[in-house]
């Protein structure tokens, strides 16, 4: 095997890739050029790779059946920019050490940072682990096309990195989440008459149980779950009482219950009917007795639980969300990330992995 590139290497060419990354619009469902770029910057590391979709995936050169498998995944497509912005989202802007541009931090540098931590384990044949490295589309509009449409691919997995701004740190939970279409149902009558019986009181009846009620089983990582009316809809003329209210509820459930669990519960304390737009985005935890998640506590990577969701939601095997940058500044104007946090997340995966990778060989 060739001698392998430095850390400063790996990170300058993090940093090209990452520009002509911000450089190509890869909106959600609209990344194929973004795709291409991907799988022409593997194409030139003479590495193969497989493509479905606007999903590239790659295994380690000396991949092993026998051997357990983790998967390295960020997604490569981003939001729309939003009117906040003062530069160009779509210029790779280098000022004061940070890369300005869209989809820099959420989640560029993660997903740059995983492809350098790929090739400088992809020629070994020696390490106890197989390695896939997927570059997902879908991932800001939780699409059926993303990560979840190569699961049955690539599996099994024994373990996954996802890639997100977590500065680092291991998001060793993640909230799941279940949007709800809730209907009151009521009678219509004339408004300047006692007829009819008002869907919108109905409705802030149950709103008003949804915001008082706490669950009796609470996450160790997650805390409680989370529900917010977001959205309420009734009505078409001043003087006719609705027989229909809508809302929506956004819920972040935990570990503690099933997304079906938290479903039941509402259809049988709510008046309204309520229904689930998904039960696929699920909660996730990294059990401890993992030898990854033992091999971060020696190592003081600090574990945290995540709030928002991210395509952990939708695979079925253990994973961790981990990566440089700040969650903070994700879908912000002028996102930007700092380029000695590119540099520190292929500095801190490789370090992760090889520790991952002693610890195993001596058990």
């Amino acid at each position: 095997m060739s001698t392998l590139p430095s850390i400063e290497t790996y990170s300058r060419e993090a940093i090209a890739l990452l520009s002509k990354l911000i450089e190509t619009p890869s909106l959600s469902t609209e990344e194929e050029k973004t795709a291409s770029l991907i799988g022409d910057f593997l194409g030139e590391k003479e590495i193969l790779f497989s493509q479905k979709g606007n999903n590239i995936w790659a295994c380690n050169k000396y991949f092993d059946s026998s051997k357990p498998t983790i998967l390295l995944n960020s997604h490569h497509d981003t939001v729309k920019p939003n009117s906040g912005y003062t530069k160009d989202p779509f210029s790779a802007i280098v000022e004061d050490g940070k890369l300005y541009g869209l989809g820099s931090n959420d989640a560029g540098g993660s997903l740059v940072s995983l492809i350098m931590t790929f090739i400088h384990f992809y020629e070994h044949d020696k390490v106890p682990y197989n390695l896939i490295l997927a570059a997902t589309a879908e991932e800001e509009n939780s699409g059926i096309n993303g990560v979840g449409s190569i699961l049955e691919d690539i599996k099994p997995i024994d373990f996954g990195i996802v890639g997100e701004p977590t500065e680092m740190k291991m998001g060793a939970a993640e909230k799941g989440l279940m949007v709800l279409d809730c209907y009151a149902k009521g009678t219509s009558g004339h408004a300047a008459r006692d007829t009819g019986e008002n869907a919108i009181y109905k409705a802030l009846e149950d709103i008003q149980w949804i915001n008082d009620y706490s669950f009796e089983k609470e996450s160790e990582y997650l805390g409680p779950i989370k529900m917010t009316t977001t959205m309420i809809n009734a009505g078409y003329q001043h003087n006719v009482i609705p027989d229909v209210c809508h809302f929506v509820v956004d819920v972040r459930t935990t570990d503690a219950y099933s997304n079906q669990e938290v479903h039941q519960l509402l259809s049988e304390n709510l008046n309204s009917e309520v229904n689930a737009r998904s039960f696929r985005l699920n909660s996730s935890h990294l059990p401890d007795h993992m030898l990854i998640s033992k091999v971060a506590d020696e190592l003081g990577i600090e574990k945290f639980g995540s709030p928002t969701c991210s395509d952990q939601a939708v695979m079925n095997f253990p994973t961790f969300k981990m990566g440089p940058g700040k969650s903070e500044r994700s879908h912000t104007a002028d996102e930007f990330i700092c380029l000695n946090e590119i540099k520190g997340g292929i500095e801190g995966y490789i370090y992760l992995l090889n520790a991952l990778f002693e610890k195993s060989s001596e058990a």
